[in-house]
C-alpha cells in the first residue's frame, strides 16, 4: 500500500488565491478560518493584510490551528508593479523598503518562509544588468531576513514571456541567479511552480534536475497556454478546466519527477501548496479547493 502524501509533503494552500476577496480587501479572517479549519492542510500561504488589527486576529487563529506559514510578496509586487531590479536606483530603494515591509509583516504572522519574485523581463540587451541588480536585492532581502529571525527567502519562478514576463523566468537562469545568492546566504531557496512549465515551454523532467540543489517548496496548478482562450495565460483555473494544460495526469509525473530527485520524502517534507482560484461562473471557492484535494489524492496515489 502506498504511503500517505504526509509522509512525503506538507500540503497547501495560497489564502488569497483559493478566495479572491482577500485581493480585494475583504474577508481576510473570515476565510482563513475556513483553511484553518480544513485538517487536509497543513501549510496555508498568506498575503498582506494591512488592517494591523485584522493582521493580530490572523496571526492568533494561525497559532491556535498548527498550520505551518508561508507568505507570498507576489500581491504586493504584482498588484504594485513593482520591479526589483528597475534601472532607476531610487525606485529600487523604494521596492526593497516595500519588500522589507513585507517581510516584517510575515514574521508578524508568525511566517517561516517568504516568497520572493523577480520583475519584468526588460529584454535581451539589458536582461545581463537586470540579473545583477536582482542578485543584489535578494543580498539585502536575506541579510534583512536573517537579521530579524529564521525566516527562509524562497525564490519564485514564474512565466518568461506570457503572462508575468518575469525575469526569472526560465529554469537555467534561475539556477545562474541563484548560485551567488545561495553561496552567501543559508535562508535561501527555490520555488518551482507546476503551473509555468507549459508557460515555460519548459519540461520538469528536464528543467527541474538544473536547480534541484536549490529547492525548498513546490507550488502545484492550472494554466492555459493556448492563445485566444478566455484563461489564456496565468490565472491559475481549477485543474481539468476545459482548455487548461495541467490535470491529475500531469501532476502524477510531476511527482513521479519530485520522487525520483529525491525532493519529496520522509525525510524532507517539503511544502507543496495549490494556487487556484474561482474564475468561471459556476466556480466557488468551495468547489475549486475540493477539486484540488482530490486531484492531489489521486495523483499521489498513480504516482
Amino acid at each position: 500500500m502506498k504511503d500517505s502524501l504526509y509522509a512525503y509533503m506538507k500540503p497547501g494552500l495560497v489564502h488569497f488565491k483559493a478566495y479572491p476577496e482577500v485581493m480585494q480587501g475583504r474577508d481576510y479572517v473570515k476565510t482563513l478560518e475556513k483553511i484553518c479549519e480544513d485538517d487536509f492542510w497543513h501549510v496555508v500561504e498568506v498575503g498582506t493584510v494591512k488592517d494591523t488589527r485584522e493582521r493580530d486576529r490572523a496571526r492568533q487563529l494561525l497559532a491556535v490551528s498548527h498550520l505551518e506559514v508561508a507568505y507570498a510578496t507576489q500581491n504586493t509586487v504584482l498588484s504594485q508593479k513593482l520591479n526589483p531590479h528597475h534601472f532607476d536606483a531610487a525606485e529600487r530603494a523604494r521596492v526593497l523598503n516595500i519588500v522589507k515591509n513585507c517581510v516584517d509583516e510575515a514574521y508578524q504572522l508568525g511566517a517561516d518562509y517568504i516568497r520572493i519574485m523577480s520583475g519584468k523581463d526588460p529584454g535581451p540587451e539589458k536582461r545581463e544588468d537586470a540579473k545583477k541588480m536582482f542578485i543584489e536585492f535578494m543580498h539585502e532581502i536575506c541579510d534583512y531576513t536573517k537579521q530579524n529571525g529564521d525566516m527562509v527567502v524562497t525564490l519564485k519562478i514564474f512565466d518568461h514571456e506570457v503572462d508575468k514576463k518575469a525575469l526569472i523566468g526560465p529554469f537555467a537562469t534561475a539556477r545562474e541567479v541563484s548560485l551567488p545568492i545561495r553561496d552567501a546566504h543559508d535562508n535561501f531557496g527555490i520555488l518551482s511552480d507546476l503551473s509555468h512549465f507549459p508557460l515555460l515551454q519548459e519540461d520538469p523532467a528536464d528543467a527541474i534536475p538544473l536547480i534541484k540543489d536549490f529547492f525548498t517548496h513546490f507550488h502545484i496548478g492550472n494554466c492555459v497556454k493556448t492563445k485566444g482562450h478566455y484563461l489564456y495565460g496565468d490565472l491559475q483555473p481549477r485543474f481539468g478546466v476545459p482548455g487548461g494544460d495541467i490535470d491529475t495526469e500531469y501532476l502524477r509525473d510531476y511527482f513521479r519527477v519530485l520522487l525520483e530527485h529525491d525532493l519529496i520524502g520522509p525525510e524532507k517534507r517539503p511544502y507543496v501548496s495549490a494556487e487556484v482560484r474561482p474564475l468561471l461562473a459556476e466556480e466557488n471557492s468551495a468547489l475549486v479547493i475540493a477539486n484540488t484535494k482530490r486531484v492531489m489524492r489521486e495523483a499521489w496515489a498513480l504516482a
